[in-house]
């Protein structure tokens, strides 16, 4: 099976999109097709046995759209396509503003002395009043309308053209009302001199015009506010610079041009151009769009860095890792708009809804029609029944409902540098019930670290400059934790050892100031008499905690115990305490000692410890809590957890921006910060809720605005909507849906 996206063209509201998956749907081979009406974006999945891009396209073209490659473009055609879009905007903003002016002359023109409110005196000839010269005052409002409807062409043009596919949309809805009224109009403009006083009461000019005005209002309105919608993938994208300098020349060249291994210079206050690794330089870089972390980064020789990344105060040498696609930045870019182009479940009754709704609100506009006609109304009065259901009929909220809180969702997310797959994941991790958590590198740091210092019969300063000249002759991972805090207290310039022997599995012994030294366990400690007594309950109380002790002598005296571990991050207990508050159970899984595990256990408080499971069985434990009917979230390193990431609800990788599994798990947290989970829960209840209230008041909407349209009010003695009216409520629904969603963006997580 082969799964591609598309770029669609032609889409205007719900039913569009309903349809180029209705005829894809149909092709031989493809197994699925969602469409998302916000981004334009198709993804089709098929059997390229059966079926192939020619013919997709095709079919897709010959239901009245346009369909190609999505990412195919080259970097001109994406400029173009981009400048496109903006002058698309502003043409629609001029035509606008010129439909509203001749339309409100229609209206002044046509309505002003009916207005009962001291509206002035029309100055308008008297060639031109209606009881002396109806034709002239007909034909006025004519040539008002001929503008308004050239501004609003693209209705008729898209309308019509999808219906004659057999694809109606609501163009097709507006073009049939709006042409109605005004055929009507043309036609009693020519009968004004057979009867005036009758026909010139019967002119509809300005339900076309302003009805094709106030559409037109709610689109840019619409459109204008879909582009706050896609910031996030925006925003990241314009973090790439377009070009680097190369270190060896300085010669400033294209980013796309670079190549693995390439040194390029990063002046302070530029972005990073791509992946890679400080050669040479020290500074401070704001990684805060890519990772959500406000605090800037320190960065020297050996540090990674991300591309897009912005270096503050220092002159950096970087040699590139990582390129193109294969870029961190690249893959969010990815990552957030695969989220954005999937479906969430609860959009398929919308989609369904959506997908039969046009040529229903046109059945039913015919039978109101045909009704109000057998029950003896005038041409007028049906004419006027028949345009207000077209026109109030409008499928667009119902279609923006869904996709557009789910962009805006995944956009929050990924401000935050929360990273979610799909809009399907957005909607389930709100039902998580259980969160388990892998120990190390998620609820711990992930690295050893020095934890306590106990000297014994000599200072502090004397024991760590001792252990840590002893080390710096080590690579172990232990060593390295005891060099690197005793330089974080100042200890750099250290004693080099005359000599120094490692001891498998005891430690480490060395010449050092003319004296034998020792570092290692209590085994090797008593192998040369030195006495450890008076540290040993220390070192129990410390091996019990998962930690392990190290004791040091030199010249045959004990110095001390020095204890390291892995240490919990300071947000854990934090973040843990909040998933509690929300609810969840939190379970803590590893594969280490259970002493150990319940320390940690108890030090963040988790609600169970499960200990000493092996990498490959702990996908069997999360299947074991979601037989008990529990909806489980995995949270994990994302590389060795990635069975467990799998088998759970909703797998969630945690890890710094520069080194995430993107490709192992549903969220992404692009800090190495727990306290992200439950803000990542909050994110989905606020999308869930939005997406609700979307689908509520866009139901709502046409189930209370159709029949009131048809007259069913007027049945009862009440008023019959004007197709002005409808127009203006149909626009208004799509703008409050929009305007919730983007509502959403400004939550805090």
């Amino acid at each position: 099976m082969r799964e591609e996206r598309y770029d669609i063209s032609g889409m205007h509201c719900a039913a569009c999109s309903a349809s180029v998956e209705k005829v894809t749907r149909r092709l031989p081979g493809v197994e699925r097709s969602d469409v998302n009406l916000t981004t334009g974006i198709m993804t089709i999945r098929y059997d390229e046995t059966q079926v192939g891009p020619e013919q997709i396209v095709a079919k897709v073209e010959k239901a009245g759209f346009g369909a190609t490659l999505h990412g195919r473009k080259t970097e001109q055609a994406e400029k173009d396509a981009k400048g496109g879009e903006e002058a698309a905007l502003r043409r629609k903003k001029w035509e606008l503003i010129t439909a509203a002016v001749f339309s409100v002359a229609l209206l002044y023109v046509s309505m002003g002395q009916m207005l009962p409110f001291g509206l002035p005196a029309l100055p308008l000839p008297d060639i031109f009043s209606m009881h002396t010269h109806p034709v002239n005052f007909a034909i006025l409002q004519l040539l008002l309308t001929v503008p308004v409807l050239y501004c609003g062409r693209h209705f008729f043009t898209s309308g019509f053209k999808a219906l004659f596919h057999g694809n109606p949309n609501m163009d097709s809805l507006v073009a049939i009302g709006s042409a109605c009224s005004f055929a009507y109009s043309v036609v009693m403009t020519f009968l004004i001199s057979d009867d005036p006083h009758v026909y010139v009461h019967n002119l509809y000019y300005e339900s076309a015009a302003v009805v094709l005005t106030l559409v037109s209002l709610g689109k840019f309105l619409e459109s204008r506010n879909m582009q706050k919608t896609k910031g996030a993938i925006t925003a990241l994208m314009r973090l790439s610079p377009d070009t680097a300098i190369l270190a060896d020349s300085g010669r400033e060249v294209p980013t796309k041009s670079l190549k693995t291994g390439d040194i390029v210079l990063v002046k302070p206050g530029q972005r990073v151009p791509v992946d890679g690794v400080v050669t040479k330089g020290e500074s401070s870089v704001n990684e805060a769009m890519l990772t959500g972390e406000s605090l800037p980064v320190e960065k020297a020789a050996g540090s990674e860095v991300i591309g897009g990344s912005v270096n503050q105060n220092g002159v950096l040498y970087v040699q590139v890792t990582r390129t193109g696609e294969d870029t961190t930045l690249a893959r969010i870019i990815r990552f957030v708009e695969d989220a954005q182009g999937k479906k969430a479940p609860i959009s398929k009754t919308a989609d369904k809804v959506a997908g039969v709704f046009v040529p229903a609100v046109i059945a039913i506009a015919l039978l109101a029609a045909a009704a109000w006609a057998i029950a003896g109304q005038p041409f007028a009065f049906v004419l006027r029944v028949f345009t207000s259901v077209l026109v109030i009929a409008c499928p667009c909220a119902l279609g923006l409902a869904t996709p557009t809180a789910i962009m805006v969702g995944t956009g929050l997310g990924a401000r935050h540098g929360i990273l979610i797959r799909s809009g399907e994941i957005l909607e389930i991790t709100h039902s998580v019930d259980t969160v388990v958590l892998d120990k190390t590198g998620t609820v711990t740091e992930g690295a050893p670290a020095v934890t306590e210092v106990l000297p014994y019969q000599c200072d502090v300063d004397t024991l760590l400059r001792t252990a840590a000249a002893m080390e710096s002759v080590s690579a172990h991972p232990l060593a390295e934790a005891i060099t690197a805090y005793a330089a974080g207290k100042g200890f750099t310039d250290l004693e080099k050892p005359e000599s120094f022997e490692n001891l498998s599995g005891r430690g480490l012994a060395a010449e050092l100031g003319g004296r034998t030294a020792l570092a290692g366990n209590r085994r090797l400690l008593e192998e040369r008499g030195v006495e450890v007594t008076p540290l040993l309950p220390d070192a129990e109380r410390l091996s019990a905690q998962g930690q392990t002790p190290m004791f040091f002598a030199a010249g045959g005296k004990l110095l001390g115990l020095i204890s390291v571990a892995d240490p919990v991050k300071e947000t854990s207990a934090a973040a843990i305490q909040q998933m509690k508050d929300q609810g969840i159970r939190v379970v803590l899984l590893t594969g280490d000692n259970r002493a150990a595990a319940e320390h940690i256990g108890n030090l963040v408080g988790v609600d169970q410890v499960i200990a000493e499971v092996l990498p490959e069985e702990k996908a069997g434990v999360i299947q074991q809590l979601q037989d008990q009917g529990r909806k489980v979230m995995m949270v994990g390193d994302g590389i060795n957890d990635a069975p467990a990431l799998t088998a759970a609800a909703v797998g969630c990788a945690i890890g710094s921006g520069s080194d995430i599994a993107i490709e192992s798990a549903d969220i992404v947290l692009m800090r190495s910060d727990l306290q992200d989970v439950p803000r990542a829960l909050r994110l989905s209840a606020l999308t869930l809720r939005d997406i609700k209230q979307n689908l509520f008041w866009a139901f709502c909407y046409n189930t209370v605005g159709i029949p009131i349209a048809a007259g069913l009010l007027y049945l009862f003695g009440g008023p019959l909507l004007s197709p002005m009216f409808a127009g203006a409520a149909m626009s208004l629904s799509s703008v409050c849906v929009v305007g919730n969603a983007l509502r959403l963006g400004r939550a805090k997580l």
